[in-house]
């Protein structure tokens, strides 16, 4: 039985937060902030499963996504506050938006204006790499980070749950090699069951696979993690850092691609 876990975000700009992976970051959530919209379901999203519904809310509007954040960054800046990076997290997939393109182009110049040395990342579960604006608009983003969660179908089903019956391993790996060099992807590492499924990324099986997907794909930096949050399946396992390292350091002598482990 899941946890009655419910979106993590009530609003379209959030924080800065101190993310372990990015620094000080202000995130933009271009989900509704009073429910979720994913292309998928994962097991560990920290803002809950998709059954919680959509909310009433709806998907902010690119107007108001760039009055906000300028709002925020003007003031910020006024205050002398520090900003490594700028996040497109949230609730849910933000590639989902249909203005995301002219979203990235917006904030990527109020960047520009009042905190040039901060990055912009889009944190995505690759789902929306197909379509080539949005392909496009990911490569203008400094940190272009990518989810694979498992090179094996049947894994990345169970953990992933993707919406699409289309959406495959095989593809998904196929379409990430056009960010060769210049995308980074990350892998969450867990253990568990579901439903009576067991659940683990971390068998030879499933590092053997990963590691024959990133020398495909061939990106820039490779990011494994594990849980952080209480999840929605309460029935999962975080990898410490220990080993976690370990299958780092596997990974990056068989592929010669640099391991951030988080």
């Amino acid at each position: 039985m899941g946890k009655d876990q419910t979106v993590l975000f009530h609003s379209t700009i959030f924080g800065p937060i101190h993310s372990r992976r990015l620094g000080v970051s202000l995130g933009i959530n271009l989900m509704p902030d009073d429910g979720k919209v994913c292309s998928f379901d994962c097991l560990y999203c920290e803002a809950g499963f998709n059954s919680q519904g959509k909310g009433s809310t709806g998907l902010p509007l690119r107007d108001q996504v760039r009055a906000q954040l300028e709002g925020k960054l003007r003031a910020m800046h006024a205050n002398g506050d520090p900003l490594d990076v700028i996040t497109f997290s949230g609730n849910g997939e933000p590639t989902l938006h249909p203005d995301f393109p002219h979203i990235i182009e917006d904030t990527l110049a109020l960047r520009d204006k009042f905190y040039p040395k901060a990055k912009v990342s889009v944190l995505t579960n690759s789902t929306m790499i197909f379509k080539p604006e949005v392909a496009e608009a990911l490569k203008k983003a400094d940190n272009n980070i990518l989810k694979l969660d498992s090179a094996i179908e049947e894994t990345m089903r169970l953990i992933d749950r993707p919406n699409s019956k289309d959406f495959t391993v095989e593809k998904v790996i196929d379409t990430l090699c056009q960010f060769e060099g210049t995308g980074i992807i990350q892998t969450m590492i867990l253990r568990g069951t579901h439903e009576g499924n067991k659940i683990d990324n971390t068998t030879d099986e499933e590092i053997q696979a990963l590691i024959a997907a990133y020398k495909k794909i061939r990106p820039r930096e490779i990011m494994i993690y594990s849980l952080d949050r209480s999840t929605p399946e309460e029935n999962l396992i975080k990898v410490e850092k220990e080993e976690l390292t370990q299958i780092g350091r596997r990974i990056e002598s068989a592929t010669a691609i640099p391991v951030q482990v988080n």
